[in-house]
């Protein structure tokens, strides 16, 4: 099996649960990774060049679904929009759709580089607490579909919602030092984002979907 890998900060816990996950089951032996930004890895899906992946949730319309998501209550500090002239992150897809249902106008910055800007003191909007103030509800950035495997795949998503996945020193220091970042500011990040999808998280999906 193929599964798309996105490699910001915000889905560290589940590649880290994933790699210990298939470690111990037989289906490691042939489980492979991809490696893109999330609007490459939705054409990969799409494409069945992979077989699983976190789509963007604007795109996850036309996939099977788990219930698991990338979630934020509030700020996220990893999706801004910066003042400026409108210029849309080739790497995003809902993002840049959401900056449009949310009348707002400049350039969209997302993933670790727009974590990075943050840190630096750069300013900019929220675009997650810009929704729930619209809304009063979270946002879900992407979801986790499938093509195949589906068994598989519901199963390897419930147990990582079961589980408080801890990330060992040497990976926060490892890859805190890659984004230029210190392993007490990656903790914080990760703190303000969550995984599993509920009633409000599916209504917010819905509201986003249906204004999109």
């Amino acid at each position: 099996m193929l599964f798309g890998s996105i490699s910001y900060l915000n889905l560290l816990p589940f590649q880290v649960f994933l790699k210990r996950y298939i470690k111990n089951n037989a289906a490691s032996m042939s489980f492979r990774y991809k490696r893109a930004v999330p609007s490459k890895i939705n054409q990969a899906l799409k494409k069945r060049e992979i077989n699983a992946a976190f789509i963007s949730s604007v795109e996850s319309r036309r996939c099977t679904c788990t219930d698991l998501g990338i979630i934020a209550r509030g700020n996220v500090y990893s999706v801004l929009l910066l003042k400026g002239e409108n210029l849309a992150d080739p790497a995003s897809a809902t993002s840049n759709r959401l900056a449009k249902v949310l009348n707002l106008e400049g350039r969209v910055l997302i993933g670790d580089a727009a974590l990075k800007y943050y840190l630096d003191g750069g300013e900019g909007v929220d675009m997650a607490q810009a929704w729930y103030e619209k809304t009063g509800l979270p946002f879900v950035f992407a979801r986790l579909c499938y093509n195949q495997n589906g068994i598989y795949i519901k199963k390897l998503a419930k147990t990582f919602a079961s589980k408080n996945i801890k990330i060992p020193q040497y990976i926060l220091k490892q890859e805190a030092k890659k984004r230029g970042i210190t392993p007490k500011q990656l903790t914080w990040y990760l703190a303000q984002i969550y995984y599993t999808m509920g009633h409000k998280e599916k209504r917010s999906l819905k509201k986003f979907l249906s204004a999109s």
